[in-house]
């Protein structure tokens, strides 16, 4: 059943990169394709990569572009191996871990989001607007959900010497049998 949030809950559900990184997303264009959700429409034209990725201080070497390319090619969540394998299938030549480097990078930087589903499962989200999941664990697929559909009451505080820096809400559901 889903729950509503209140507007007085918004800024619990975004991470501070997001703040930081609205102005930078809405001047390289992907933030009017996320918030439109247009699957047809790639989040960054393949010409624009460069610059989106120079946009978010990462240097736009051939691996990095070709991560990006696929990446922001649509709203997707994608595992490494996904990445790595369509990297591949481009006749691109790069290891597993210059991909892993490269996802962390973008992640570090706001250009996508790292969604953990459990401690053996990572995705790389092109969609770094504010919004949850269901995780199905029949199929490994994530669906997103918006924001506004969670109301978060309370927060214990966070430990001495901590913030609260992101809530971020996986639901896990199976195949109804």
């Amino acid at each position: 059943m889903p729950v509503t949030q209140r507007a007085g809950q918004t800024a619990v559900t975004k991470c501070k990169q997001f703040a930081s990184n609205l102005d930078t997303l809405a001047l390289t264009g992907i933030l009017p394709a996320m918030v439109t959700g247009s699957a047809t429409v790639p989040l960054v034209a393949r010409d624009d990569i460069g610059a989106t990725l120079l946009s978010f201080g990462i240097s736009p070497t051939a691996q990095r572009t070709e991560v990006a390319a696929i990446l922001l090619d649509r709203m997707q969540h994608l595992s490494a191996d996904q990445v790595l394998t369509r990297v591949l299938e481009r006749g691109v030549a790069v290891s597993k871990a210059t991909v892993y480097n490269t996802l962390g990078l973008f992640a570090e930087r706001g250009l996508i989001r790292e969604v953990m589903v459990d401690a053996t499962k990572v995705f790389y989200d092109s969609n770094t607007v504010p919004h949850h999941h269901f995780f199905n664990v029949d199929d490994g697929t994530l669906t997103d959900f918006a924001s506004s559909d969670v109301v978060i009451e309370h927060l214990p505080a966070a430990p001495a010497g901590t913030c609260t820096d992101c809530v971020e809400i996986v639901i896990r559901v199976r195949s109804a049998r």
